[in-house]
């Protein structure tokens, strides 16, 4: 069982590392949360997005992906609630009074709220579960096992991958942040800019296609 070739795990891990390092919501959030409320809120949100990702991949094991594949309005409704989240989460970051670079914060962010917010940023995007339904069965291979479990075992390596990247990212930009802190006046700026990737990357998914 789970027997391949070092040429399959060659391929799917060069993937894995691509889909890891392009750019999306999922690392515009963590890295927005990171340089706005520091390490903890960061991980948070690297919690959250990787939560949502075993949800796309129990999805696309067990076939739930698929469903929303052959359905316009399904793949629809998902794609315009997804993007509204992210509207939503782009002018909170637009009405921030205070810089984020001026943060040490009285209340720290809440754990379980940043956790959340990035489950949802990561759910709510159909483009992330069409990808695991139509990236992971390419790496089934006959005979190495049930399917479900030959796409549970690629897509859980996915975010082992992704933790490779994320997690150094998290580090580095809680330390940036911390030397941003002298310059408080970058902070709005900072908030305007972080807000306008969110509405963009909305707006983006609004026009997305299947």
């Amino acid at each position: 069982m789970f027997e391949y070739s070092l040429l399959h795990w060659l391929t799917f891990l060069s993937a894995a590392v691509v889909l890891n390092v392009s750019p999306g919501p999922d690392m515009a959030f963590i890295l927005g949360q990171t340089l706005s409320r520091g390490k903890r809120a960061g991980l948070a949100a690297l919690a959250g997005v990787w939560c949502g990702a075993l949800v796309h991949i129990c999805a696309a094991a067990t076939g739930l992906s698929a469903l929303l594949a052959g359905s316009a309005v399904a793949f629809s409704v998902v794609k315009w609630i997804g993007a509204a989240y992210l509207f939503y989460l782009g002018l909170m970051a637009f009405r921030t009074k205070a810089g984020v670079l001026q943060i040490a914060p009285v209340r720290p962010a809440s754990f379980g709220r940043t956790l959340r917010q990035g489950l949802m940023v990561s759910v709510l995007n159909p483009k992330v579960a069409l990808f695991f339904l139509a990236f992971l069965p390419q790496f089934v291979v006959d005979g190495a096992g049930p399917v479900w479990a030959q796409l549970a075992l690629h897509g859980g390596l996915i975010i082992v991958v992704a933790a490779l990247f994320e997690l150094p990212l998290v580090f580095v930009a809680d330390r940036l942040c911390a030397g941003l802190r002298r310059a408080p006046r970058l902070g709005k700026i900072f908030d305007r800019m972080f807000g306008s990737i969110l509405i963009v990357l909305g707006v983006r998914l609004v026009v997305s296609q299947r």
